[in-house]
């Protein structure tokens, strides 16, 4: 038997992502818009963000504490060191970021792009556009669930 069961996908937003030359890429963002947990995970990702560049700054003021010294190669110890703790910075906006646009979201808006300074900035600006759409479904949720559920006899029941 080959009978399946399939859940409407009405309220996914789908946004389609372009490379830096304006061309469509492929891939696609995709935000269920009745996850009740989606609004958490917006948050997060701003308390995660927050979070990083407290760990960015202390990391580069206690470096910059140490006596410095050159080693082997064209890097001294400190600057090495810097190198070490930007590249476990953009690791963790990566992971931010990712709560909110779902795993290997952040690498598809990439688009084989490194991690950098400002992409935490630009993806945030990037996705500004959509963020209305994410609030006003997330508010309509509750007003949503009174119409499905309240009896016409208890009105107001979940006020």
């Amino acid at each position: 038997m080959k009978d399946y069961i399939q859940l409407k996908k009405d309220n996914i937003l789908k946004i389609g992502i372009k490379d830096s030359k304006g061309n469509p890429t492929g891939q696609y963002l995709e935000f269920d818009v009745e996850d009740i947990e989606l609004p958490i995970r917006i948050n997060q990702c701003s308390i995660e963000h927050t979070k990083n560049l407290n760990f960015i700054r202390s990391q580069y003021a206690i470096i910059d504490k140490r006596p410095d010294h050159k080693i082997k190669g064209i890097f001294t110890a400190n600057e090495k060191t810097k190198i070490e703790a930007t590249k476990e910075f953009y690791k963790r906006e990566m992971e931010a970021l990712d709560l909110f646009l779902g795993e290997g979201g952040t690498k598809k808006l990439l688009n084989g792009r490194n991690p950098y300074l400002m992409m935490y900035d630009d993806i945030s600006e990037m996705l500004e556009p959509i963020m209305p759409m994410l609030k006003k479904t997330t508010d309509d949720i509750g007003n949503m669930i009174k119409r499905k559920y309240s009896n016409k006899k208890e009105d107001n029941v979940l006020e």
